[in-house]
Parts: structure tokens; sequence; C-alpha cells
């Protein structure tokens, strides 16, 4: 069964709340929420998702528009369609569009359970490299560990998290609010304020391995790796 990181670009907030607690009360471990097309496309290519869960109908781009650009952008994760359109045509249009599976609504949240089960059981999983080269660095994702030769740096979990993300997405604009949420979490109570801090304490390490003036500030949006 799928457990993992799941994605919902749902615009409707009832349905949203709904589906986003019985996820949680199911044991997937983290449920990014979101309620437009182009938060939607923004973060799948920001991180990695065992599912993604797609409205038809969002503001900014259709779930199907959405699908279609992942899918041209070589997206391999999971897509599951949420639609209240179930003519033959529409079901031909979602598929065709790339989605792995399509959920008619109104739908029982337990069936929605059983489609991501079934999905669970096909390989999704991209090749993730373990360790990654920095110049002369190393950043080991396994074990968590930055080293220059012999020398390692002590980064807390999160100042980990968060420079593997930025590496995910080398040379893109990263928005704060979408790294608040990938590292944080969707219903953290922690300020914006922390991104930034934790972004200041991330290069104070990196300045002895010489690659702290990497981590650029785009003002007014958000920060990005630039090797």
């Amino acid at each position: 069964m799928l457990q993992g990181h799941i994605l919902l670009a749902e615009d409707d907030e009832r349905l949203g709340g709904l589906v986003v607690q019985m996820l949680d009360k199911s044991g997937y471990h983290q449920v990014d929420w979101v309620q437009d097309g182009e938060d939607a496309y923004d973060y799948c290519l920001a991180a990695h998702y065992e599912v993604v869960l797609l409205d038809w109908m969002m503001p900014g781009m259709t779930g199907v528009e959405v699908c279609s650009k992942l899918r041209e952008q070589g997206y391999g994760g999971a897509i599951l369609m949420l639609t209240a359109r179930d003519s033959l045509h529409d079901r031909i249009e979602g598929l065709d569009s790339g989605a792995d599976d399509y959920l008619v609504k109104p739908f029982e949240l337990f069936e929605l359970l059983a489609r991501l089960r079934a999905l669970g059981r096909r390989n999704f999983a991209p090749l993730v490299e373990e360790v990654v080269h920095i110049s002369d660095m190393t950043l080991n994702r396994s074990t968590q560990a930055m080293k220059q030769g012999e020398q390692e740096a002590a980064l807390s979990p999160r100042e980990f998290q968060l420079l593997d993300l930025l590496l995910r997405n080398k040379g893109s604009v990263l928005p704060r609010e979408l790294i608040l949420e990938r590292i944080w979490g969707f219903e953290t109570d922690v300020a914006m304020k922390t991104v930034d801090a934790t972004i200041k304490l991330l290069r104070k390490k990196l300045e002895p391995f010489g690659n702290a003036d990497k981590i650029l500030s785009i003002r007014g949006v958000g920060y990005k790796f630039d090797d």
C-alpha cells in the first residue's frame, strides 16, 4: 500500500479537508494539499509524490492540463484523476492525458483508498541518486551526511532536507511557500521567516566548503541552488 508522500489538488475545501483527514487517519505519512492547477504542477516538479490526486476542474490549469504537462516533462509518478465528468469521452480524455486511474465524483472515501492500494501494487518509484556530488562535496541521502574529504558538516534534519530539496531542483527558483510546506508540512504553524533563518544557518555551514554563495536569494520569491 502507498504510505508515502501524496499531493492532493482539489479546490473544493470541504472535500479536500475530508480527503486529507481520511488519508491521515489511514497512515499516509504526508499529504500536501493545493487548490489550483498551477500550484499542483509546481509542487510535482519540486518533489516526488507516490501519487498525485488531480481534480479535473481547478483554477489556473485543469487537472487534464496539469497531467499532460507533467507527462511531457517526463514525470513518472502515479496520477489519479478526480472528476464529476463521467462520460466515456471524458474518461478517455483523462486517461489519454496520462492519468493512471479515474475516479468519478461523488465517491466513497473507502473506494479512494482501494484505488490507492491498487496503485501501490504498481512500481512508480523513480531512480534517485543516493550520493549527490556538489563540486568536491558529497551529499549522502541514506546517511544524511554532507562531506568534503574527511570533513563532515553537521546538518540538522531540516537543514539536510532543505539542501536536498534545493539540489533536486538545481537552477530552479523555489518559492518560500513551497519550501515551508514541503519541509515543515502543509498545516504547520511555523512562520515564513523560519525558511529564511534556516537558509542563513545552512549557508553558514556551507561556508567552510566554499559553497555558501551557491544558494541564491531571489528577491520577493524564494531561493535556488546555482552550481
